[in-house]
């Protein structure tokens, strides 16, 4: 396995609606495990496959704390079914805006279909953190960023000052990983 360069914000792939998997090979089979090679890494508890710069509906994620068992879902083409009337309001990050974090108000349960890494349907009722991070993984997957959520004049701040850090942003973790 092997960790994957993460793809950081402004950038037209995180803005890209992205294509049904139509198998699920080898090639995505490596994917799913090198993304959650990447999530534990950076570290993180979802990572979508645009984030890694491939535009198929491809999600991880896995919200265990730390001293917990790993729980790792493998999404492939998540949809979500359900989602209750109860909105909460949370803080989000994301690996693709590194140390922006946004209030962002979400369905407190979903419900999601999805196939798993042996191409079979599941159905998941999630709630509190995993739901959230699945919506927030899936809205990835539609092209949405969680700053989207925010006024045009803050995410464009946002986006405009990622946008001077990207470089240096890209270098530290270049190096982290040389190390």
């Amino acid at each position: 396995m092997s960790l994957l360069p993460i793809v950081i914000a402004p950038d037209r792939r995180l803005k890209t609606a992205c294509k049904p998997v139509e198998q699920i090979d080898d090639a995505i089979s490596t994917m799913m495990q090198n993304m959650l090679e990447t999530m534990y890494d950076a570290p993180g508890i979802g990572l979508a496959a645009p984030q890694i710069g491939s535009n198929v509906r491809l999600i991880v994620v896995d919200v265990a704390r730390e001293g917990q068992d790993k729980q790792p879902y493998c999404m492939v083409n998540p949809e979500i079914t359900w989602k209750s009337d109860e909105i909460i309001m949370m803080n989000e990050g994301c690996l693709s805006l590194p140390d922006i974090f946004v209030d962002i108000e979400r369905p407190e349960q979903i419900r999601v279909s999805f196939l798993d890494e042996k191409e079979e349907t599941q159905e998941l009722e999630a709630d509190g953190l995993l739901a959230r991070c699945i919506l927030h993984e899936i809205d990835h997957l539609d092209g949405v960023l969680h700053v989207d959520y925010l006024s045009r004049i803050k995410r464009e701040l946002i986006l405009r000052k990622l946008s001077k850090l990207k470089p240096t942003l890209m270098a530290e973790r270049a190096e982290r990983h040389a190390s």
